[in-house]
């Protein structure tokens, strides 16, 4: 691990941070806690992939909040002082950036896909979403699914104000429901070993994915398959370290005591059930 000293704090230097679904601009989106890891976490490429704006919920009920601005802020303001290149890939909530794709501009380019080099082996860098069969096959159904997926965080986050009036710990009613459906893991299933065999196809040994809201590291046959989970719910980030070796970090396991009673939004995350890791398909 490498440690790099900035005014006067010590900051951990990854090779690579990978960050995805964010979804600025609902009110779930915990931009305030990716802030506060970005500025603890420092890297040579930073990929965002994908979902980091959410223009579906812009463009309905959604809002623009000064924190969402601080996000760009900080990693702006990183690409500038440590020289860190950023790439951008479009997700199915920001494919409004389809107009400008390709762009590029210094350290800062958004692509729609990405072929990234670890460790003398090429993972082939996507979103996801042009490979999910409800996003694609039935795009009304997908419209349906986020109206469910929004209806579902306001009852999650409602449910935790009352909670939190009584002291009782943060508990994602959110992530229970979801893993409570048994007929979205075949989903889920299928998910990883079709992008496991786009990578096989684009000659990678690996891939590197968002979409599902479902972080993940581990082997599928020889493909090596990474997904970066998201930062409505898990709150997690794919790293690479400068040894090639990668692994998910999740907000809350890093944080000290004192950072968890400063915090002012909860960060203690329900553990899912091992049998039952799912996303309800149509949510996303």
């Amino acid at each position: 691990m490498i440690f790099v000293k900035t005014e006067g704090d010590m900051k951990t230097l990854y090779k690579t941070l990978v960050i995805s679904d964010v979804h600025l601009g609902i009110k779930d989106s915990k931009a305030k806690e990716l802030v506060r890891f970005l500025k603890e976490h420092s890297c040579e490429t930073l990929i965002l992939n994908g979902d980091i704006i959410d223009g579906w919920q812009l463009k309905k009920s959604g809002s623009w909040k000064k924190k969402h601005t601080k996000f760009f802020r900080v990693i702006l303001k990183a690409m500038e002082k440590y020289k860190m290149k950023i790439v951008y890939l479009r997700g199915n909530h920001d494919d409004f950036l389809e107009q400008i794709i390709p762009f590029e501009i210094g350290n800062f380019s958004i692509v729609n896909d990405y072929i990234h080099e670890s460790n003398g082996k090429r993972y082939y860098v996507i979103h996801g979403d042009v490979f999910d069969t409800i996003t694609t096959r039935m795009p009304w159904l997908s419209k349906l699914g986020d109206v469910s997926y929004t209806f579902l965080l306001w009852m999650n986050r409602n449910y935790n104000r009352y909670r939190e009036r009584r002291g009782l710990p943060y508990y994602s009613l959110s992530q229970v429901i979801k893993n409570k459906v048994k007929s979205a893991v075949s989903y889920i299933s299928d998910y990883e070993e079709q992008l496991s065999e786009v990578a096989k196809r684009k000659k990678c040994e690996g891939i590197i994915c968002g979409h599902i809201h479902q972080p993940a590291n581990k082997m599928i046959g020889e493909i090596h398959y990474l997904n970066s989970g998201d930062w409505v719910e898990s709150l997690t980030a794919l790293a690479e370290t400068q040894e090639g070796e990668w692994k998910i970090i999740q907000y809350k396991d890093w944080l000290t005591e004192s950072d968890k009673v400063r915090a002012k939004e909860p960060i203690r995350m329900t553990e899912p059930e091992e049998s039952v890791k799912i996303l309800i398909p149509a949510f996303r």
